[in-house]
């Protein structure tokens, strides 16, 4: 009977002795992401059964050991978890709002002991730190789905509300921006314009984090097509084309007028010449001749004409949703009124002095996306067809594209 009792207790402490810890062996290596615990895989590197969990955000202007402090962590403590964390994570680099998970020792009678800290950086990575010794950190990173998916919207108010209202992500209407920057206004679409895409998708936890890239575009206006095709050379410059081999940017003319000299560069701290205060002059003043012919650098849509004050007569010009420029100090406009369509070399004025000049020239300013920017340092796109040799494989691209776009276009439900 005795023998009996015996094996039966060591039987007992033989089975509890093999059953997986989740505390004892929820331990990661350094670096790791997960760790690997009797063929068990727990995603952020220990078992998250059976603790106490607590959530918040980082706070403005919280730096790690005051974040550290607040969820009960030493003074010592944090120092030394801090430096044997140095290698994998930068704690200088925090961010306010930020979220974090802690997790403590169930504890009845308030917080116990806090073992571990998850922060996450983004949407995706986290890092975590254990919190015992011996202190370490590792990284982390949630599963990302990549899907292949097909667009097909039919302007009806706006591209925005279109597009969000029929579920999709305002980041592809970020990407089509970009493509078709040079060549669709989007300030000016029209109802019945329609866009089609075939592009990939970033998926973390059912949430679309990012555009992986658009592989086919093709824009409608009535009887019109723009096709956008995406293929790389490998020389890190354009990676769209048309049908034609044309790159999908266009190039702005270097100056909007064959001047004589800069008289004038961009600056936000320039003495004015005429009132002598220190101002901002986002501008490049070229001086000219009066009469001197004033072009546009590149195609666009006349959205003002007319007195500028200090900068007397003046044309606006926006070329696409990114860039718009202007042109002061006219002494008289071309034949060109608002909402016209002008051309890249197009005559929209003549060089003066009209406002507050001290002479004949021309005050000419670039915006980007709202901003004022240099003009003399904007970044014009190359407009260089694709080489020869490419173009075999861009044909063979633009096949394969169309007959994706068109299986796509009967499996996938469209917008």
């Amino acid at each position: 009977m005795k023998k009996s009792l015996l094996f039966s207790f060591l039987a007992v402490i033989i089975v509890w002795i093999s059953v997986p810890s989740c505390w004892n062996r929820g331990k990661a290596p350094v670096g790791d992401a997960a760790a690997e615990m009797n063929d068990t895989v727990y995603p952020l590197g220990f078992c998250t059964d059976s603790f106490d969990i607590e959530e918040g955000k980082l706070k403005s202007g919280e730096i790690f050991s005051g974040l550290m402090a607040r969820l009960g962590l030493g003074t010592s403590e944090a120092y030394e978890l801090t430096k044997a964390v140095d290698s994998t994570f930068d704690v200088r680099k925090l961010r306010a709002g930020n979220t974090w998970q802690a997790y403590y020792d169930p504890d009845s009678t308030g917080r116990g002991q806090l073992r571990y800290l998850v922060y996450n950086m983004d949407r995706v990575n986290m890092t975590v730190f254990r919190c015992t010794r011996p202190y370490e950190a590792w990284k982390v990173s949630k599963p990302i789905e990549i899907q292949r998916r097909y667009l097909d919207v039919t302007i009806k108010s706006s591209l925005w509300n279109d597009m969000t209202a029929s579920g999709n992500s305002p980041l592809l209407i970020v990407t089509l921006s970009d493509i078709y920057a040079w060549t669709v206004d989007f300030f000016g679409l029209q109802k019945g314009d329609r866009f089609r895409a075939i592009y990939e998708q970033k998926v973390c936890e059912g949430d679309i984090i990012a555009i992986e890239g658009v592989d086919y575009a093709v824009f409608n206006r009535d009887d019109k097509e723009l096709l956008a095709i995406r293929y790389d050379t490998g020389d890190g410059g354009n990676v769209y084309w048309n049908e034609k081999g044309e790159s999908m940017k266009k190039a702005f003319l270097k100056a909007p007028l064959k001047f004589t000299r800069i008289s004038s560069g961009f600056s936000y701290h320039r003495k004015h010449p005429v009132h002598g205060t220190v101002r901002p002059h986002t501008g490049v003043d070229y001086a000219a001749p009066t009469g001197t012919p004033v072009m546009s650098i590149g195609d666009g849509t006349v959205i003002s004409k007319g007195w500028g004050g200090g900068g007397g007569n003046t044309v606006k010009i926006r070329h696409n949703s990114v860039y718009t420029t202007a042109y002061l100090h006219l002494s008289r406009y071309a034949n060109i009124k608002v909402g016209d369509r002008v051309s890249q070399g197009q005559v929209i004025g003549y060089v003066g002095m009209t406002g507050t000049a001290t002479g004949p020239h021309l005050d000419f300013r670039v915006w980007k996306n709202g901003s004022p920017i240099n003009p003399l340092k904007m970044e014009s796109p190359s407009a260089e067809p694709l080489a020869e040799e490419f173009r075999p494989a861009l044909d063979s691209t633009l096949a394969l594209r169309r007959q994706e776009l068109d299986s796509l276009s009967r499996t996938q439900l469209s917008y």
